[in-house]
């Protein structure tokens, strides 16, 4: 829902100048400094009129130890709703990104690589989630002969993420009955997800095991030994640029709440949950995201659901400090998701 804004136009200009100057720099600021940059020539006389109003208004901050003044939370969000519709992706950062996700063939590498760009884009910490659902079902399962009862299974998601490990079995099998057998579950179960292919396997154990003998048998030894175990709890989860946090945030406190949350998988799927609704296509942006995490007040999270189709395969986002580059993190989220969709329909 919009805000309010200043309510006349030189309060508003006023406001976006300070805002985007203090984003730039990083010191309050001072009516002199936008007298200097003023294009109708108003005096600081005046400009420190206009920011008694803002601030009186809850627009701006005055730190202790300055005569300038500071964006508050509130102008933040009045300045991201001006954003809203009119920010354009530079051709730079486009040509950038294009060029980051070419030859990017599941959601895995996508995602990965979406951690690493926004982080680099934006200044922040950038953040994906791959989200478990159809997409993870089973594509194919591969069985491979290491040694004797030691045996490398694969198993591959439609979504193109991939499980090894390394299965140490009660009794041996040739490369040919191993094969026999993910032969049979690729083509019984591509499609099924891992619950279900598992629920499906005990059933036909009971009742085809007197037909499949010798098949069945290697394939509940198999699944006993963990080759078809179940899916991680957790969330594929991508994090890249909290450096870029230790560089730009002062409050040390807050700070390292912070980067122990970002280390915790599950709470950063947590917050992207509570604040990125599979449901939206616009990008949604968060000033104070201290209702999800309490250390989190002076923070910014700026998210999209990622989609294929109708299908909602996962989330990403950016997250950093209030003083951000938010026109730049908004369109490059934005064209991230979308381009998100495009790339992998094409694939399908």
């Amino acid at each position: 829902m919009a805000q309010p804004g200043p309510s006349g136009q030189r309060e508003r200009e006023i406001l976006t100048a300070i805002v985007e100057t203090f984003i730039a720099t990083g010191e309050p600021v001072g009516s002199r400094t936008l007298s200097r940059a003023s294009k109708e020539g108003l005096s600081p006389a005046t400009i420190r009129n206009v920011m008694a109003d803002l601030a009186e208004a809850g627009y701006l901050e005055q730190p202790h130890t300055s005569a300038g003044r500071v964006p508050s939370a509130q102008a933040y969000r009045y300045y991201v709703e001006q954003l809203t519709g009119q920010a354009h992706i530079s051709q730079a950062d486009e040509g950038a990104i294009q060029k980051y996700f070419h030859g990017v063939g599941d959601v895995q590498e996508f995602m990965e690589r979406t951690s690493h760009v926004l982080s680099l884009l934006s200044s922040g910490v950038g953040v994906a989630v791959a989200a478990t659902g159809p997409r993870n079902a089973l594509d194919h399962v591969y069985f491979s002969r290491l040694a004797a009862s030691k045996i490398l299974a694969v198993v591959v998601s439609r979504s193109g993420l991939v499980r090894d490990r390394v299965l140490r079995t009660t009794c041996d099998f040739s490369q040919l009955e191993l094969e026999t057998a993910a032969r049979y579950i690729n083509e019984n179960f591509r499609g099924w997800t891992i619950d279900a292919l598992r629920a499906e396997i005990d059933r036909r154990l009971q009742s085809e095991r007197s037909e499949y003998d010798r098949l069945m048998q290697s394939i509940e030894e198999l699944q006993r030994s963990g080759a078809l175990g179940p899916e991680p709890a957790a969330q594929t989860v991508f994090v890249e640029g909290v450096a870029n946090l230790v560089a730009s945030e002062e409050d040390k406190e807050h700070l390292s709440q912070l980067l122990r949350m970002l280390e915790e998988k599950e709470r950063v799927v947590e917050l992207l949950s509570a604040y990125v609704d599979a449901r939206q296509e616009a990008v949604r942006v968060v000033i104070g995201l201290e209702e999800a995490e309490p250390q989190m007040r002076n923070f910014v999270l700026i998210g999209a659901p990622a989609h294929v189709g109708n299908e909602v395969v996962g989330s990403l986002a950016v997250i950093g400090p209030t003083r951000m580059d938010y026109q730049h993190s908004i369109t490059a989220v934005s064209y991230i998701a979308q381009l998100f969709d495009k790339i992998l329909n094409e694939k399908e």
